[in-house]
């Protein structure tokens, strides 16, 4: 599934830019903490981590958002000062100049991704390992642990996060790029959940 999940799993990503205005905070990790977790490493299972991926993936990720390409959903700022307020990245990225952008995608793609810490089916993942072999590994090699892809890290993600991705792709929900479309239309419910248990399962 060459899921090139154009910022395939930032969905609700980079939701905790808590940006003031059109001001940056001093230190664009800690502002994306709110959602994304310590050094943009989520301790929530329904918020990607974007720590570690690659600066053309983070940055077009943003720009997205900004050109409101990619759908963006109202969240509730998981911790911090915001915690329990609702905000969407469309909203949060609007004013972001291109100095920005490209300031806090340098950030959290020299930051070590950390993989969730989560309890998988093994069974299940390996017959998700069966899909992403025949399916996607020419654009998620390595079980898309390859920052280097521009694909998004999706390996050590978290399951349910995952699974609502897959599952919003596959209903049309998430335009799918062009590559991923013929390889995810065929993939049945129980081909995505073993397919987001595989993902998940790596350490």
């Amino acid at each position: 599934m060459m899921m090139k999940l154009n910022a395939l799993f930032l969905p609700v990503a980079v939701c905790g830019l808590l940006l003031a205005g059109a001001a940056m905070a001093a230190d664009p990790a800690a502002s994306c903490a709110g959602c994304h977790g310590p050094d943009g490493n989520s301790t929530d299972s329904s918020m990607p981590s974007i720590a570690g991926a690659s600066v053309a993936y983070l940055s077009g990720t943003l720009n997205e958002y900004k050109s409101k390409q990619r759908p963006c959903s109202e969240v509730a700022v998981l911790a911090g000062e915001k915690k329990g307020t609702k905000t969407d990245m469309c909203k949060l990225v609007a004013d972001l100049s291109a100095a920005d952008i490209d300031a806090l995608a340098k950030t959290f793609s020299a930051k070590k991704f950390v993989r969730f810490k989560q309890e998988i089916d093994p069974a299940l993942a390996a017959k998700g390992k069966t899909v992403h072999d025949a399916q996607c590994e020419k654009c998620h090699s390595e079980g898309g642990s390859v920052a280097e892809d521009d694909a998004g890290i999706l390996a050590g993600q978290p399951l349910a996060y995952l699974k609502t991705q897959l599952a919003d792709y596959k209903s049309g929900k998430r335009p799918a790029p062009s590559k991923m479309q013929p390889k995810i239309s065929p993939l049945q419910p129980a081909d995505l959940d073993a397919l987001a248990a595989y993902y998940a399962s790596l350490k």
